[in-house]
């Protein structure tokens, strides 16, 4: 899906990382939640409370996930999922744009 109807966006952005990782709240009728997020290159730890589904819709990055020891490397057209309740981190090689689907 390239794009989305019917929905609120909160004005305000989430910014972490000093400004190096931003992203925009999504609200959908059916009261699920997405972001929509662009990231600069550099490593980074996140933690959830659900159950996650990044999205990348272009960038290139290497992934973390909880419970692994090893890498997954991931670009444009990817996809993962971090569990609830989990950290995972992310090293991004190339500025990165993600679509983040929470999913309760």
């Amino acid at each position: 899906m390239s794009e989305f109807t019917n929905v609120s966006i909160v004005k305000k952005a989430n910014v972490y990382f000093g400004g190096n990782v931003s992203s925009r709240t999504i609200r959908f009728a059916d009261g699920s939640l997405k972001t929509l997020g662009f990231m600069l290159p550099g490593e980074y730890l996140f933690n959830t409370a659900d159950k996650e589904l990044m999205e990348i819709i272009d960038g290139d990055l290497d992934v973390l996930l909880p419970e692994t020891d090893e890498w997954q490397k991931v670009t444009a057209g990817d996809s993962f999922y971090v569990p609830a309740n989990a950290a995972f981190t992310v090293k991004i090689h190339t500025p990165t744009d993600y679509c983040c689907s929470f999913i309760k």
